[in-house]
């Protein structure tokens, strides 16, 4: 059903939007979205920070085996 959606319908879409929230409600909306995108971009590399440190940790952590001096 929603395959045959092409510009045209789109922009229906967004004019009747504007016309039922009003630009204020929509750009508001839209500064909102924007900042949740960030936030989770945020998160998400401070996550993969903090698991590349404990992976630095673990790898520094373990022990390597020695060769035997002959």
């Amino acid at each position: 059903m929603l395959n045959n959606i092409g510009l045209p319908g789109l922009l229906l879409i967004a004019v009747i939007v504007l016309v039922l929230f009003g630009r204020g409600k929509v750009s508001a909306l839209m500064g909102e979205v924007g900042k949740g995108i960030t936030a989770f971009k945020k998160g998400v590399s401070e996550e993969t920070t903090e698991i590349n440190k404990a992976a630095d940790a673990a790898r520094d952590v373990t022990p390597t085996p020695e060769k035997d001096k002959v």
